[in-house]
């Protein structure tokens, strides 16, 4: 299998594992829509780390194959390849990307669908679509923007060029830098710590966040206002206030 979903202790860990270089091929496209889908069903997965190996992220999509591909063969296969990726930024659940190596082209754009990103001190991303005549095609010039603001996207999107670690944490484009041999580690740390917390109230925070992004404030400000008067129906928020009241903060255990 070209990705794989392995569960542990209410983390699922996507990874991507298509050697030398994860690129992402249409089967792996494919795969990873399915497993996106399927973390988003269990029950027992309650955050998500995205993986591309101790080397390497992902270093773009399958160059050979889409070269024999010709207009009606992508216009065929495009909304495929952006379904897979909208498939793992839809995942209601935290999701943080744990980027070793090269994350470039597709492999940025996989990077961008996480909510968190933590980058190796050797990593190198980058949008370099540009030096084959194409653009990014899965959300980067979408996503990107959103990031890291439209003059940097376009500065990255236009030249092509990698950002080391260093820029890359500069301009936002990853939120951690740490050691290469620390990534994995890491990012399951973050996302086992979120594990543990109050399931519904996560959904709603990420769900409020994503769409006041993508539209109006006033829209934004009705999906808050409905989410946040939802939760107080939940378990988790008698239990989280109940303890606050009874033992302080921050010591609630949710189910």
């Amino acid at each position: 299998m070209t990705v794989t979903l392995d569960v542990a202790e209410g983390v699922g860990t996507l990874r991507l594992d298509r050697p030398p270089m994860n690129a992402l091929d249409v089967a792996t496209q494919d795969r990873l829509k399915e497993l996106a889908e399927e973390a988003t069903r269990r029950d027992d997965v309650r955050a998500v780390v995205i993986y591309g190996g101790e080397r390497v992220f992902a270093a773009g999509a399958d160059i050979k194959e889409m070269q024999d591909m010709d207009h009606t063969a992508m216009v065929l296969r495009s909304r495929g390849l952006q379904d897979a990726f909208t498939a793992v930024a839809r995942i209601p659940k935290p999701v943080v990307a744990a980027v070793t190596g090269y994350a470039l082209g597709g492999g940025c754009e996989l990077a961008l669908c996480a909510d968190y990103r933590i980058a190796a001190d050797n990593a190198k991303l980058g949008q370099p679509e540009i030096l084959l005549g194409l653009i990014p095609g899965a959300g980067g010039t979408q996503r990107l923007p959103r990031l890291v603001g439209p003059s940097k996207a376009k500065d990255l999107i236009f030249t092509g060029r990698m950002v080391k670690a260093d820029e890359a944490l500069a301009i936002g484009l990853v939120d951690r830098v740490v050691p290469a041999a620390e990534v994995y580690e890491q990012a399951h740390a973050w996302a086992a710590r979120l594990a543990q917390g109050p399931a519904i109230a996560l959904r709603a925070a990420k769900e409020a966040v994503d769409t006041g992004l993508e539209t109006d404030i006033d829209t934004g400000l009705a999906v808050e206002r409905n989410w946040f008067a939802g939760l107080f129906a939940t378990e988790d928020r008698e239990r989280g206030m109940r303890s606050f009241v009874e033992e302080g903060p921050g010591k609630a255990k949710f189910l």
